[in-house]
């Protein structure tokens, strides 16, 4: 075999190579595209049955802001106790504090205006659904508490009042001041004070099982006195109470 001839068959086996690198350089390239265009398409598939027009079948989330139409303020905050929100109240955002695990309403000025909020452990357990006042605190509740180690529980509808109108900055001040002082005696003393101011909620009315097992209706006057008890007692008999502002039964 001449060099020409051998020459001439190196250069077709070099051809013949080239033709087949290409061949699987398109191969390669087809495969790549076609598995591209499946994941795409199952994406998209997968999309498509999971959310459709900003709908989900089930989240799993720690916590969740609901905002007004613009997103510039909260109307509610679904959130685990570790997350909750602590409240607004009157423009002031209250300092971090434990809360439980629920639901926080927010009304249009952006301040709290009820709640959801629950637990239950081997200590206690309860569910409270609170409404505020306008630009203050806690109104009326739909509660149930109970201590799950001597099964003493209360449930029903409680109703309060705030003696003094617009008080709640005065309160919040006074409360800040309490947590400074150095003794229990010092902390009473205050807390009285307060009291005395008429910055404090009075119980007005419960209605419901008392924790004495009494099941009726509680009504108590401006200052939180007891004054009359219409209820079924733990040992099933009736029973109607005037009191006095002493708490004595008068009739």
């Amino acid at each position: 075999m001449n060099k020409v001839t051998l020459k001439h068959k190196l250069s077709n086996l070099r051809k013949m190579e080239i033709i087949k690198l290409k061949r699987r350089v398109k191969m390669l390239t087809f495969l790549v595209i076609g598995s591209n265009l499946v994941l795409a398409a199952l994406l998209l598939t997968g999309f498509k049955e999971n959310k459709v027009d900003g709908r989900f079948d089930e989240i799993t989330v720690k916590r969740i802001n609901v905002v007004s139409e613009k997103g510039d303020s909260l109307r509610m905050v679904i959130s685990n106790k570790h997350r909750q929100h602590p409240g607004i109240l009157n423009g002031i955002q209250l300092p971090p504090r434990e809360r439980e695990a629920g639901i926080i309403f927010f009304n249009s000025t952006g301040d709290e205006c009820g709640g959801l909020l629950f637990d239950g452990n081997k200590e206690d357990a309860g569910l409270v659904l609170s409404v505020d006042k306008f630009r203050d605190d806690q109104v009326m509740q739909l509660q149930y508490m109970e201590n799950t180690q001597n099964y003493k529980r209360k449930y029903g509808l409680q109703l309060w009042d705030y003696p003094r109108e617009n008080s709640l900055q005065d309160r919040l001040e006074r409360f800040q001041a309490i947590q400074l002082l150095k003794t229990p005696e010092e902390q009473e003393i205050a807390y009285q004070k307060m009291k005395a101011d008429s910055l404090l909620m009075t119980d007005r009315l419960f209605i419901g099982r008392d924790y004495s097992e009494n099941v009726g209706l509680f009504i108590r006057d401006r200052n939180g006195i007891p004054r009359i008890r219409i209820y079924i007692d733990k040992d099933n008999n009736p029973r109607i109470e005037k009191l006095s502002t002493g708490g004595k039964v008068i009739k």
